[in-house]
């Protein structure tokens, strides 16, 4: 797996260069600013995309900004966000993108330290997978409008979805519920059908119930 890490903190870039190189990843690229993350990117073209949301030139969305433009350009590199608080705005920005193609998640910082979290989340979002920390989440069902259509789930479809929001996969869903794959499977149609996600060819109907929990919250 090559990698392109974007951090404007040094003890956390120089920390989470360990880190991948520990789990065999190859970092082509160590950057600390928004317009070496892009030209680093560009040069390497790399398998997968780590970077902060604020640094430099602004300190504001420098590496959000990247990570958008990267998902534009360049829809096989997939792209794991790191922040230190949960931007709701951006999150549902970067998801947005993410019906095909390469994987694509968003994490806090607070899980870098637990090793096998951040691991996990890497290695799902190589694979395709969409991964939402599950305090993004958490904030994200918060900020959901009474005219939801997702207030029509039961609660156990409620639990169900927010899993998948989090980026397990049917078995990782039956394993944390402790039910079977069928009742998963039979639970995840029923979301699909409330949430009017029709079948189709083109569009993945397990991200776009993830979507419906983002573009269905207050302002």
């Amino acid at each position: 797996m090559r990698v392109v890490l974007a951090e404007d903190s040094v003890l956390l870039r120089e920390g989470l260069v360990r880190l991948l190189e520990e789990i065999g990843a190859q970092v082509c690229a160590a950057v600390g600013d928004g317009p070496s993350l892009m030209a680093a990117v560009a040069h390497h073209v790399p398998d997968l995309l780590i970077t902060d949301v604020r640094m430099p030139p602004s300190h504001r969305d420098e590496g959000l900004k990247g990570a958008l433009e990267v998902r534009r350009r360049f829809p096989s590199i997939a792209v794991l966000v790191l922040s230190q608080y949960v931007e709701l705005g951006y999150a549902t920005e970067l998801l947005a993108g993410a019906t095909a193609g390469a994987g694509v998640g968003y994490l806090l910082k607070d899980r870098v330290a637990r090793f096998e979290d951040f691991t996990d989340a890497i290695e799902r979002v190589s694979a395709g997978s969409t991964v939402i920390d599950p305090e993004v989440v958490s904030a994200l069902l918060a900020k959901r409008s009474v005219a939801d259509p997702v207030d029509s789930l039961s609660p156990r479809e409620s639990e169900v979805l927010a899993l998948m929001a989090q980026g397990l996969t049917n078995a990782g869903v039956a394993k944390t519920l402790v039910v079977s794959g069928g009742a998963v499977e039979k639970h995840i149609s029923s979301i699909f059908t409330k949430l009017g996600l029709h079948p189709s060819g083109d569009d993945h109907r397990r991200v776009l119930a993830v979507l419906s929990y983002l573009q269905y919250r207050t302002s």
